[in-house]
């Protein structure tokens, strides 16, 4: 199912780009005077292939896992905050929904690893892999596949979510520690020092930042992840909601629907998906750049400039959701500004 799904991922082509940017040319305004806005409208333009792209049903996934190298003390919260919150999502409290209603968007919670009972809970999507992954410290955060079903349940939401006309997805993420998986891939996949690209993630204590730093160290050393292949690093030090991400991104790519990418630990996911297919990177939108130190390195890496930076580094997809805002304001601009022709309005000497 990977493999056929990377298959099916396009470049970008950049007929569409130039038929968008001369109706942009075209509205009121001097060439290029909105900035990003226009880059937004283009991108979507290009990626759809559709000269006239809607946004009128938008959705944000926040997978959800745990980790058991929570145990090593990289957190400031217990696990148990995990399944706590994934039931605010459900019930609808979470910073999240609160910023998803003001977006307008779904909200879709997805239980990857959760180390948890649910039981029959309306909302949630029920798509466990594993019970928490284990201390990666200790040995491999999980098996080569459960990784894999991991990734593959993100390709299956995004070909169905895309099928019930979906036309913009975006990333979040639940997971206590999950700072600390996603900074292993970090260091792993950008080959940048652990110390380079590793954060306070809840607001640890400097103490408590040097034992994380540490341990994400030793656990790279103990698990030898092979930063040529992709899904042993997401195994070997990884979590099941990173590969989630992963696969949402292969997915939406292979449908063609353009993917926000949230912060930190999202833009792990993203990396992953990067790295199995560099393709990728041309469905994404980077929401905004992360107050977790190693997140500009990771966007570095990815060539994807961030469209805000608020000191965000919560999660959830909560940066996801207010970028979406800006994505949907450039697409207005290109579909509902009057052009020159319209408006009865000049333009510049000498066109």
């Amino acid at each position: 199912m990977l493999q056929e799904t990377l298959r099916k991922i396009r470049p970008l082509k950049g007929e569409f780009a130039d038929r968008a940017q001369g109706h942009l040319d075209n509205l009121t305004k001097p060439k290029g005077s909105l900035g990003r806005l226009e880059e937004f409208a283009r991108r979507l333009v290009m990626i759809t292939e559709n000269m006239k792209p809607l946004l009128d049903k938008k959705v944000i996934f926040t997978f959800a896992g745990d980790h058991g190298v929570a145990d090593e003390g990289v957190s400031a919260y217990p696990r148990e905050v995990t399944p706590q919150m994934v039931l605010n999502f459900l019930n609808g409290g979470a910073a999240i929904n609160v910023l998803a209603r003001h977006a307008g968007s779904d909200v879709v919670v997805v239980d990857t690893g959760v180390d948890y009972d649910f039981g029959d809970i309306k909302g949630l999507v029920k798509e466990k892999v594993i019970r928490g992954t284990k201390n990666m410290r200790k040995g491999p955060a999980m098996t080569r596949a459960e990784a894999e079903a991991c990734i593959r349940t993100g390709i299956g939401l995004a070909e169905t979510y895309a099928g019930k006309g979906y036309k913009i997805f975006a990333t979040g993420e639940m997971g206590i520690a999950n700072t600390t998986p996603s900074a292993a891939i970090a260091s792993v996949l950008t080959g940048r020092s652990v110390v380079e690209v590793t954060g306070r993630g809840t607001g640890i204590r400097d103490d408590s930042l040097k034992n994380k730093v540490r341990v994400i160290e030793e656990s790279i050393a103990i698990n030898r992840p092979e930063r040529k292949d992709p899904i042993d690093v997401l195994s070997k030090v990884g979590g099941t909601e990173i590969g989630g991400i992963a696969g949402l991104i292969i997915g939406a790519a292979a449908q063609r629907v353009p993917v926000i990418v949230d912060g930190f630990i999202s833009t792990a996911g993203a990396l992953i998906a990067y790295f199995l297919e560099p393709l990728t990177r041309e469905y994404m939108f980077a929401a905004h750049n992360s107050a977790e130190v190693g997140h500009r390195i990771m966007l570095d890496t990815l060539e994807l400039r961030p469209i805000l930076d608020l000191d965000m580094r919560l999660g959830e997809g909560t940066g996801a959701a207010l970028a979406m805002l800006m994505i949907e304001a450039g697409l207005k601009i290109y579909r509902e500004m009057a052009t020159f022709g319209d408006a009865g309005v000049s333009t510049e000497k000498g066109t």
